[in-house]
């Protein structure tokens, strides 16, 4: 075979190779091809093997449809009180429409950093400080609903924007730490105070309680005693009325007999009164009876 149709045939097959090369794609996963036929849009690719026409199709761009983080660097803003602060924040997106996101917008980096920070400075310079350093909420919703719909032609889903870090001037800043010590030591004093107070209380309480169950104890202790007191003397009346009230009375006949007795030679005694027995008379009484019956059943011996 002549040496100029073998280089023929190697150039073919070069050129075969290069056109298999150029015609065989492979779109990863969680990607998007763009491919123009001629400059022009012809359609999106979806991962996979794919087969382009040599020459007449080529991958304009992969488009990356996972969630991307855009990170807005550190911007000095004024406030709505004229204090400077620097503020930085991020921006969690991710492409919904890889065409869009192609042809629609030059650069969308550039495009969603330049629009978050001047959103980003319109927003802050509406608050004051107070209101910037206690809203983040408040401005990463604001914010993220502003990017969310201006991106929406771009074919791109804002889903989260988060401020980092909002920092005051520095004497600001040591003017603050000054203030929230003395807040601190504040309501550190107040809660001492509050403590001391509730202390007081309990304790007098605690007194007053004390002094209550002392009170009563004595109460009942004097109850008690007065009760006990009225039933001694109860029992004393009673033994008093039992015993005594006779005797004294039998005590007043007897000396009542003595100073009959000192003038007189003759008494005359009932039978039934109780002198009797004082006097030991009862058994010779009882002897004189029954002599005097025995001598009114018996006759009389004649003398």
């Amino acid at each position: 075979m002549p040496v100029g149709v073998v280089i023929v045939l190697v150039i073919v097959g070069i050129l075969v190779i290069a056109m298999l090369a150029k015609s065989v794609l492979v779109v990863h996963q969680a990607e998007k091809g763009i491919v123009e036929r001629f400059g022009r849009f012809k359609e999106s690719l979806d991962p996979g093997l794919r087969f382009l026409l040599p020459f007449v199709d080529t991958l304009r761009s992969r488009v990356d449809m996972r969630e991307n983080v855009i990170d807005i660097e550190p911007q000095q803003v004024i406030t709505k009180d004229n204090v400077t602060v620097s503020v930085d924040a991020v921006i969690y997106y991710y492409v919904t429409e890889a065409q869009a996101v192609i042809y629609e917008v030059a650069n969308f980096y550039t495009a969603v950093t330049k629009l978050a920070q001047t959103n980003l400075r319109n927003l802050i310079g509406e608050m004051s400080l107070d209101e910037t350093l206690t809203s983040r909420e408040r401005i990463n919703a604001s914010l993220r609903t502003t990017l969310d719909d201006a991106t929406d032609k771009w074919g791109v889903k804002v889903t989260r924007v988060e401020v980092k870090e909002i920092q005051p001037p520095k004497d600001i800043t040591d003017a603050m730490s000054k203030q929230m010590k003395a807040e601190r030591e504040k309501r550190a004093t107040i809660l001492e105070a509050e403590a001391y107070r509730e202390k007081q209380i309990l304790t007098a309480e605690g007194d007053k309680r004390h002094s209550i169950l002392i009170a009563e104890g004595e109460k009942q202790a004097a109850i008690l005693r007065a009760e006990g007191e009225a039933q001694a003397i109860e029992n004393v009346s009673t033994a008093a009325d039992r015993f005594f009230v006779g005797n004294a009375q039998l005590l007043k006949q007897l000396e009542v007999t003595q100073a009959s007795l000192q003038d007189n030679t003759k008494l005359v005694i009932s039978d039934q009164s109780r002198l009797i027995n004082v006097l030991g008379l009862a058994e010779a009484l009882d002897g004189s009876r029954t002599g005097a019956g025995l001598r009114a059943g018996q006759p009389q011996r004649q003398k």
